[in-house]
Formats: structure tokens, C-alpha cells, sequence
């Protein structure tokens, strides 16, 4: 079995201080954040913008100084996200790709997330997947329910996007895919040969749906904006006491976990001079 690749959500568009007092806002309380999440185990850093007060922001100077901080400090895999948070359009979420990260996200349709409604357009995704094709930036597709699944089969088929893929499964969103062991392994069913696959569990599923992707050869994504606590009841010391539980899990069972370069090589991408 390849090595675990390690994801750290580190902020997110919609946790606030209130929720967790701890959790990274500024461009250095991220690449600090990033930095120890590295060295408990992740060798991708998934990362929203946040203002100096909190607000989630597309902004790509505000990017551009957390992907050079991060940089200064370790050399994890920055995946800068395209999602960004709800209500923004579709140019100001593509406006951190153009400075060409490592790797983006692009979810693959729209979604009820929560109260609200998560809105991508046809036209956007592909516009989205045409840009970061064109800027060499590796995509990881986020897949929230069974149509966008079957989504990234049809690009496939039709040639709009090209194997090998990484796809990362975000269970338990409110209005989307349920976070159950059941839900898991019907989208895992559904992967095109040969792609990679990430799980995301929200809430109280990051724990059990992060073992099972140990278990069956997928790889993990943990951190504050998809789940703020240790256990019920307790919440999360930082980022990196997530990373750290699932690369000591994954240890146990005997499955190494994987360097940045490691991680590279397993996604396809370029490895870093």
C-alpha cells in the first residue's frame, strides 16, 4: 500500500475565533500553522484567505503572502481553494490560481451547503479546470455528492480533464452526502481506474472516515475547517493535533506516512529543486 498523504484544512471560509479560539487567520499564524502540521505528519496544506478581522477573502495578494510564507518555513504541498466562501463569484475564486500554486481545488458542481447554497456553474468549472490545465497547477476534485462523482467520469470520458486524477470526498456537509462508512464506500466504488482519493469528514465523521481511508488505501484530510474538536466535547488544540492522531493511526496500522516529495511523486506532480 502507498504511503498516507496528509491533508490540513488549516482555516476554511466559515469557522470564526468564536468556534476555535485557535484557529490561524493571518498569512504568519498560517504558515506557523502550516509548519507544524508539517512536522506532525502533512505534506499538503489546504488554505482559505482570511482578512485581519476574519473575513474570508479571494484576494491573491493575501494568498501570495501565505503560499511565500508557508514556503519560507517547509515545503508541504500548497492547495489553495477555489471554493472560497458562499456568495463569491466565480472570478474572484479563481483569482488566487493565477499565481500558479502546486495545486487547487475545483469542486465539480453545485451543492445546499448548509443554510446556503454553494453555486458552480457549468461554464465556471470549466473555465476553472481550463486555467489551472493551462497554469500547470495540480487539480484535486472535491466531490460533495454522487453527481459530482459522476461528473468527473463524464469530463473523463469526453477528454476535458485527463487521468491520472486526485479526488477528495467531502462527507457530511448539512444538504449534501451523509459522513457514514456507507457513503464512503459507494463513492470510492464510483472512482475512475487509477485516480487517487482523499476523504474529508465533517464533524464528528473526520475521525472514523480518516481510519477507514487508512484502512483501505485512500488518503486523509483533517483540520479546523472541517471539524474543530479532539472529541466530543473537546476541542482541538491546533491543526496539528489532528495531523498528528491520523499519522499515528495510520502508523499503527503499519502504513508509512508520506513526505511532502513522497506526496508529489504519488500525485504526479513535479518534485520541488
Amino acid at each position: 500500500m502507498e504511503k498516507l498523504i496528509i491533508t490540513a484544512a488549516l482555516t476554511g471560509a466559515e469557522v470564526t475565533r468564536e468556534q476555535q479560539p485557535n484557529l490561524p487567520i493571518t498569512p504568519d499564524e498560517i504558515a506557523d500553522a502550516a509548519f507544524e502540521c508539517a512536522k506532525a505528519g502533512a505534506s499538503i496544506v489546504h488554505v482559505h484567505g482570511r482578512y485581519d478581522d476574519g473575513t474570508p477573502t479571494q484576494d491573491k495578494e493575501v494568498y501570495r503572502q501565505i503560499i511565500s510564507k508557508v514556503r519560507e518555513r517547509c515545503d508541504v504541498i500548497v492547495q489553495v481553494s477555489t471554493g472560497g466562501a458562499v456568495g463569491m463569484t466565480a472570478q474572484e475564486r479563481l483569482a488566487p490560481v493565477t499565481l500558479k500554486p502546486e495545486m487547487a481545488t475545483l469542486s465539480m458542481g453545485s451543492v445546499n451547503f448548509g443554510n446556503d447554497v454553494f453555486m458552480n456553474h457549468p461554464d465556471d468549472m470549466d473555465i476553472f479546470a481550463a486555467t489551472m490545465k493551462d497554469l500547470g497547477v495540480k487539480i484535486e476534485y472535491e466531490v460533495f455528492d454522487t453527481g459530482m462523482i459522476t461528473t468527473v467520469n463524464r469530463w473523463l470520458k469526453k477528454g476535458l480533464i485527463t487521468a491520472p486524477l486526485h479526488v477528495d470526498f467531502v462527507l457530511g456537509i448539512p444538504g449534501a452526502m451523509a459522513g457514514t462508512p456507507e457513503a464512503l464506500m459507494y463513492m470510492r466504488s464510483q472512482l475512475p481506474a487509477e485516480a487517487s482519493w482523499t476523504v474529508a469528514g465533517i464533524g464528528a465523521a473526520q475521525l472514523p472516515l480518516a481510519t477507514m481511508a487508512i484502512i483501505l488505501g485512500g488518503h486523509v484530510r483533517v483540520g479546523f475547517e472541517d471539524n474543530v474538536y479532539y472529541r466530543k466535547g473537546e476541542l482541538a488544540t491546533s491543526n496539528a493535533q489532528l495531523v498528528e492522531r491520523v499519522a499515528r493511526i495510520s502508523r499503527e496500522h503499519d502504513r508509512a506516512v508520506a513526505t511532502p516529495d513522497e506526496a508529489r511523486k504519488i500525485l504526479g506532480m513535479p518534485v520541488l529543486m
